[in-house]
C-alpha cells in the first residue's frame, strides 16, 4: 500500500464563518470514514501561529528557512493500495473542505 499527502494551503479557503463551520464538521466526518475504512494514517492542521525554524546538522536554529518553502494549511495522509482510491479520498476532502486538494504519493521507504 502507498501513502499519500491530501493538503491544501489556508489561503484557498475562502469561507464565511458559517461556512467554516460546517466545512469543519464535513471534513472530520470524512476522516472519521477513513478511519472506519482503515486508511487513516494521520492529519491535522499546521499551527501558523508558531514559526517554523530550520534546524542545522549542528543544532543550530535559525528563524530563515529554504526559500521558497512554505507549509501551512491542513492535511491528511492515508494510505490506500491505488492512486485511483487517493483521488477518491482528495475528491470528498475538497467537498467537505470546499476547496481543492493537492495529492502527492510518497516514495516507497522499506524501512517505515
Amino acid at each position: 500500500m502507498t501513502k499519500y499527502l491530501i493538503s491544501f494551503p489556508s489561503e484557498a479557503m475562502v469561507l464565511s464563518e458559517e461556512q467554516l463551520a460546517a466545512a469543519s464538521v464535513d471534513s472530520h466526518a470524512v476522516i472519521e470514514e477513513a478511519k472506519a475504512a482503515g486508511v487513516y494514517v494521520f492529519g491535522g492542521g499546521i499551527n501558523e501561529q508558531v514559526a517554523p525554524v530550520l534546524v542545522s546538522a549542528d543544532g543550530a536554529v535559525s528563524g530563515q528557512i529554504y526559500p521558497g518553502s512554505r507549509l501551512n494549511g491542513g492535511f491528511a495522509v492515508l494510505e490506500v493500495p491505488t492512486r485511483e482510491e487517493a483521488v477518491k479520498w482528495a475528491e470528498k476532502l475538497a467537498r467537505a473542505c470546499r476547496c481543492s486538494q493537492e495529492l502527492r504519493e510518497f516514495m516507497y521507504d522499506p524501512a517505515s
